[in-house]
């Protein structure tokens, strides 16, 4: 099989190339590793790999799993590969090497995926757009001069540009669509619980969820269907799920779509933002559903709320790397925004930590009233196009940082505290040449749902055709 050949597959059709012999796994990671040889340099996706031990996997531990063969890359955050640095994108954890497999990446190995390398993040993903110290910037593949997204934008680069046609990603307030929209692929959040989040058992009261950006709606209905299901000794587990992949092949029948374009807390939308959404409403249209204005009132506590929440896990998830170092923390650890959110985490107290949660609470109440009058809300994924990196602040206060964030990307956060789950959806490209995705959102545990809508948009308009300028073949 050629490089050309090779991009032209998602994971399942690699996989079904494996089951019959037309290809080896040895062969695909040796294709993977050329395109991440010829496109990785322009775009600055993949931070670390680790041939030799996915070489090993291969002749020692590979399985009969539905993705056999298949070369798959981690997220360089949350996801440990036991004997492989996870570095999250800051010199702290230089050296860290867990020597074990997080329960997720056991599922992955057990599915037959060939993990072979990590994906860049921003420093601790606190920083809305793929940068760190560590790793520098990493670059979109329809244009090298604006943002992939964050914190998933080394992940999204690297499927856009053929690396992988599939690769894992997180998702605490849109980490998974953000960069998704920005690179022109497909992002499923899950619902809390449906993903493990084990050993940690849960992170952000399971506002922080796991799984995979793709190319494809099937890799990605797929790929849940052998990740998702109770793990032990999780705080949130969703149900055990239905065949995802089932549901690529059911309509999803007349639905009533609500259509929220006033960004939560008035942020200003973007018109190519607008555009997005008002092609995917005739689009949708044409397809029998049913589309109408929807509109959200959140309290107003409800940002308040989510920043204070958000600042004392930073700040307790620091004194758990402080342990592990062995060693206290010191201001030259960390950029200086990153010191103010950690002390202004540490100045907070536990009630004022409840009441934090009393005001996520209600606006995950607020959200989840919405899926009352509607099956599904279609919105913009972010404010904006992606952006050029000159246009992210750098070294800014605490308060320029978050309303930066709302200026952004206001539109996601707000599923991850309703627990729902959220697509992003590459339907539409602005005269630029950028992609400009749209986020559809459905009640919690109703991926089933937005499976069978996405496959029915992606067969109505494809996006396989459209190729970044940045891409291995």
């Amino acid at each position: 099989m050629k490089l050309a050949e090779y991009v032209g597959y998602d994971a399942t059709g690699l996989a079904e190339l494996v089951a019959r012999g037309d290809v080896s796994p040895a062969e695909l990671l040796d294709l993977a590793l050329a395109a991440v040889e010829q496109v990785n340099p322009a775009l600055n996706a993949v931070v670390h790999t680790f041939p030799e031990e996915a070489r090993r996997f291969i002749d020692q531990d590979l399985g009969a799993g539905p993705f056999r063969g298949v070369p798959f890359l981690l997220k360089d955050l949350t996801q440990n590969y036991a004997g492989q640095p996870t570095g999250a994108g800051t010199p702290l954890r230089n050296g860290h090497q867990p020597a074990e497999d997080t329960e997720l990446v056991r599922r992955y190995k057990k599915a037959g995926f060939v993990t072979f390398g990590k994906t860049a993040v921003p420093e601790l993903a606190m920083d809305w757009t793929t940068r760190s110290r560590l790793h520098g910037e990493t670059n979109n593949p329809w244009n090298t001069a604006h943002t992939a997204g964050t914190s998933s934008g080394g992940t999204a680069a690297a499927v856009a540009a053929g690396i992988v046609p599939a690769a894992h990603g997180n998702d605490g307030g849109g980490s998974i669509r953000v960069p998704a929209s920005c690179c022109g692929v497909f992002g499923l959040k899950p619902s809390r619980g449906r993903n493990p989040a084990a050993p940690a058992g849960e992170t952000w009261d399971g506002m922080l969820v796991e799984h995979v950006l793709t190319r494809s709606v099937r890799d990605s209905a797929a790929i849940l269907d052998a990740t998702a299901g109770p793990t032990a000794g999780q705080f949130y587990n969703s149900p055990s799920g239905g065949n995802f992949v089932s549901e690529l092949r059911r309509d999803p029948g007349r639905l009533r779509i609500g259509v929220l374009t006033d960004a939560p807390y008035g942020a200003p939308t973007d018109g190519d933002c607008l555009a997005a959404v008002e092609d995917a409403t005739r689009l949708l249209n044409s397809l029998g559903h049913d589309c109408a204005p929807a509109s959200l009132r959140l309290p107003e506590n409800g940002w308040p709320g989510f920043e204070a929440y958000i600042l004392t896990e930073y700040a307790a998830d620091m004194r758990v790397e402080a342990a592990q170092l062995g060693r206290a923390l010191t201001e030259a650890d960390f950029p200086a925004t990153l010191n103010e959110m950690i002390a202004a985490g540490n100045a907070l107290s536990a009630v004022d930590q409840r009441m934090a949660t009393a005001a996520v609470h209600g606006v995950a109440q607020a959200v989840n009233r919405m899926f009352e009058g509607f099956d599904v809300i279609l919105s913009p994924t972010l404010a904006r196009p992606p952006l050029r990196h000159d246009e992210f602040p750098h070294d800014v206060d605490m308060r320029e940082h978050y309303r930066f964030y709302l200026s952004w990307m206001p539109y996601t956060h707000i599923y991850n505290i309703s627990g729902s789950p959220a697509i992003s959806v590459p339907l539409h490209w602005n005269a630029a040449g950028l992609p400009v995705g749209v986020q559809f959102a459905a009640a919690p545990a109703r991926e089933d749902l937005l499976i069978r809508l996405g496959s029915q948009l992606e067969t109505a308009r494809p996006w396989w055709n459209r190729r970044p300028a940045i891409f291995a073949a």
